[in-house]
């Protein structure tokens, strides 16, 4: 099969499950979205062993099944953002608060309010697109990071959907400029800080008490500009089925004088916010993603 049918193929497949989904009406696309969830589960063979495997390592306390069920609830949370992804043409202002609300908005009224840009300190949690999306709806329009995809029609079809709110994304191959340019003008920047990264790109701080290679971009970038650094997760309620928006204050960064230092101690303890929230609600993070594959010289690889 040549690249151009697999890249047809692959679009048509994400055209027809976003067009499926959005269709389909919030209540009954989240059972429909559960079912796809598990065939997933079943079939997704190396991302399920990936997935053990950070579990494993990243909580050894836990007995099998516990394991087992956080990593179902896992796919689970894919299959909902699949649903609020799919919806989000349908989505605007006058509708947004049914879906999603805010939890600490006054931290980001304080960052924005000390004019030096915010960076938006998030990962792949909860249904992160809708996060920024939910955002920008309820009047504060951002730019986040992204690594565009290889296939340029399935990116495209993306990307249309993203901008739908009016969110601006950032290529990260090309970002530090726009990054700091936003920054000056005090503008919002999301960055997703929880995936590997390589051994030259990136400095080497625990997660989960494990060294794993990290971005040292926000603490990089917040030493460098001023910018507030804001934690913020959109969190799931399966109690009320509404997603909670939840900003901490500020984050006081750790400025020492050896600059080296402060950026691994900074990205240390920003490592650490996000693990203290993935630890509350476990289910809701992308453990299939391998998070600790770079490893420090000489060491061998954890995965199989």
């Amino acid at each position: 099969m040549t690249e151009s049918v697999k890249d047809a193929l692959h679009y048509a497949a994400a055209y027809v499950l976003l067009k499926t989904f959005g269709w389909l009406p919030r209540p009954a696309a989240y059972p429909a979205a559960e079912i796809v969830a598990a065939l997933g589960f079943r079939l997704a063979r190396r991302q399920r062993h990936a997935g053990i495997q950070n579990l494993q390592m990243a909580l050894p306390g836990l007995t099998n099944d516990q394991r087992l069920a956080i990593l179902r609830g896992s796919f689970s949370n894919l299959g909902r953002l699949l649903v609020e992804f799919s919806h989000f043409p349908y989505l605007n202002k006058h509708n947004i608060a049914e879906l999603v609300d805010y939890d600490g908005f006054e931290h980001y009224q304080n960052a924005v309010a000390r004019g030096k840009g915010v960076i938006f300190l998030t990962a792949h949690f909860g249904s992160w697109e809708l996060s920024c999306f939910a955002h920008s709806l309820y009047g504060n329009p951002m730019k986040f990071v992204v690594r565009e995809i290889d296939n340029n029609k399935v990116e495209g079809l993306i990307e249309t959907y993203r901008g739908l709110a009016g969110n601006t994304p950032i290529d990260k191959r090309n970002a530090s400029r726009d990054i700091l340019r936003s920054l000056r003008n005090n503008e919002t920047i999301g960055i997703l800080v929880d995936q590997n990264t390589t051994r030259d790109e990136g400095v080497f701080v625990d997660f989960f008490g494990i060294p794993a290679a990290t971005t040292p971009a926000v603490a990089t970038l917040a030493l460098r500009t001023g910018a507030a650094v804001i934690p913020g997760f959109l969190i799931w309620d399966g109690n009320t089925r509404k997603h909670r928006l939840h900003f901490d204050p500020a984050v006081e960064l750790i400025t020492t004088g050896d600059p080296t230092r402060d950026i691994v101690e900074n990205t240390r303890a920003f490592n650490g916010i996000l693990e203290n929230v993935i630890r509350r609600y476990p289910d809701q993070w992308l453990w299939i993603h391998r998070r600790w594959k770079t490893r420090p010289e000489g060491e061998a690889s954890l995965y199989e």
